[in-house]
């Protein structure tokens, strides 16, 4: 029987997935992901993206029962907490970094609480200069206030894996040694959040490295 892959994420998992589809995969990271392990490991694994633009981890945590939960995963990844950042800076509506720690902390107690069995990957949040993030005139502070609050993030995300004992996909230190050489500030992420195609063929790498070092297809 075919073991189940769930890609869960914001935006950058979403990536424009067709949601009338219960198997549209989106064009990023995770359909390309999914695309090679189809054809590596064919027959063994059905993915499923059930990533949403604009999520914060709480809009994670509300809706963990349905897309997750009741979905029951053999196999799943988290990307989330670049939103629980931009949605302060535009909308004062974001996640505070201690209270993004905790409410992922009961997320990641809950699902293995409920699914005993489920192998369970969190990926590092991440953010480059550019036209999303960057300092300008007329937001002369943002490039200052994300490079700090991300981190924040990428660090309680980090910590909860070393908790629970799961793999962490680091991202962060990958994309910026990608981008140290990059012929243009939008080469790996669009606007400093979005990944480009290259940029989502490097998360692809980078979920199939831990894959393959955690054994999580055994």
């Amino acid at each position: 029987m075919e073991k189940l892959i769930l890609f869960q994420g914001d935006s950058i998992t979403d990536a424009g997935r067709n949601r009338e589809l219960p198997h549209g995969m989106g064009v990023g990271y995770a359909n390309m992901t999914a695309g090679e392990l189809a054809y590596t490991e064919p027959y063994k694994y059905i993915f499923r993206n059930r990533g949403i633009s604009g999520n914060r981890v709480v809009d994670l945590f509300a809706r963990m029962k349905v897309d997750m939960i009741n979905m029951k995963p053999d196999i799943m990844s988290i990307l989330i907490g670049v939103n629980d950042v931009w949605h302060e800076y535009t909308k004062q509506n974001g996640v505070s970094a201690e209270k993004f720690e905790m409410v992922y902390d009961l997320l990641i107690r809950e699902l293995l609480e409920e699914l005993p069995d489920l192998k369970l990957m969190i990926m590092e949040p991440f953010v480059l200069p550019g036209s999303a993030t960057e300092n300008t005139p007329e937001h002369p502070e943002r490039w200052d206030f994300f490079s700090k609050e991300v981190p924040l993030r990428a660090a309680a995300a980090k910590r909860l894996a070393e908790k629970y004992n799961l793999p962490f996909v680091p991202l962060q230190q990958r994309l910026e040694e990608a981008n140290a050489n990059a012929p243009s500030p939008d080469y790996w992420l669009r606007d400093g959040v979005h990944p480009t195609a290259a940029g989502h063929v490097l998360l692809k790498n980078a979920w199939l490295e831990a894959y393959k070092e955690y054994k999580l297809g055994e």
